[in-house]
Formats: structure tokens, sequence, C-alpha cells
């Protein structure tokens, strides 16, 4: 399976890193950056604070945001939009939203609603993906939680989530 994850509006470096980190290791093929997720080498960004930035994501990807093929995007829902008609299948990592179906990462029917190319997004970490980009999402999935608190750091959700797609 090939996959390319998404993070929109993360806004921790340190969660940016962790995420890198993961991705490279289960073997992803890209990582788009887009919202006010903070960026690896910002050119946009004055020297000093691209340096603090840079050694932030550092600290937690340990070296993966130079192995990864890392790629910001400004305009992230025209980007789905040509993923999937690209036939990558988008699927948002999401928790305790209404009114949208939302399927368990371990239902056994969620293998027959996935492709072989699949764009995970992530979005921030308290208020999760932007109700703007709902409309692009092909499917939402969700970790169930089987403890009192309702939800995973980002981090180790995104985690979660590579390993149980790419193992369906």
């Amino acid at each position: 399976m090939e996959m390319i994850v998404v993070l929109h509006n993360i806004r921790s470096a340190y969660n940016v890193g962790a995420i890198l980190r993961t991705a490279e290791g289960m073997g992803v093929e890209k990582v788009i950056l887009s919202g006010y997720t903070p960026r690896v080498h910002d050119a946009e960004l004055l020297p000093h604070l691209r340096d603090k930035l840079d050694r932030e994501i550092h600290k937690t990807a340990l070296g993966a945001e130079e192995m990864l093929d890392i790629y910001s995007c400004g305009d992230i829902i025209s980007e789905l939009r040509k993923r999937h008609e690209q036939g990558w299948k988008i699927v948002g990592l999401e928790n305790n939203i209404e009114n949208v179906p939302i399927l368990a990462l371990n239902n056994p029917s969620l293998k027959d609603k996935l492709t072989d190319k699949v764009v995970l997004v992530l979005g921030e970490e308290v208020n999760g993906i932007d109700y703007s980009l709902y409309d692009i999402i092909d499917l939402f999935v969700e970790i169930p939680m089987k403890g009192r608190k309702e939800s995973f750091n980002v981090s180790v959700a995104a985690g979660i989530a590579m390993y149980g797609i790419m193992n369906l």
C-alpha cells in the first residue's frame, strides 16, 4: 500500500517531528504540511526562528525529516482533490464527530472501502480536522478507545492509524 500523510494545522513542532519519524519508519511515500503546521527548513522564516523550529522538529524526528519527501502546500483542498482524481482514497483520522459516518480502525469492512493508495489526513491536536476539509474526505476512521480518555496524542494516533491501515 502507498500512503501519503497530511499534517494540517498541527500546532506542535514536537508532534510534527514524532509523526515524521513514524512515517519514515512505516515507509510513507510523502508527508504534506499544510495550514499552520510547522515546516522543516522553512525559508519564509527569519534564520534564527527557522533554526529554532528545525531543532524542535529534529528533537523528535531524529533525522527522519531529512529522509522523507516532505512537501509544503498552501492549498490543501486543491491538493486533496488532485490526489482523489489520481485514485487516492482520502481518509481522515477523527473521533467524536457528529453527523458524519465514521469507521473504527479495526472494523473488518474498512479494508473493502480503501484502495492501495491512501492519503491519511491528520488535524489539529485539540479541535481535529478543519471542517473545510470534510467535503473532500472520502472516509473517516477512528481508533477505538478502551480507557476513560477520549483521544490519543496526535503523534500516537498517527502511528496507530498508519500501522492499522497499512496492515489491513
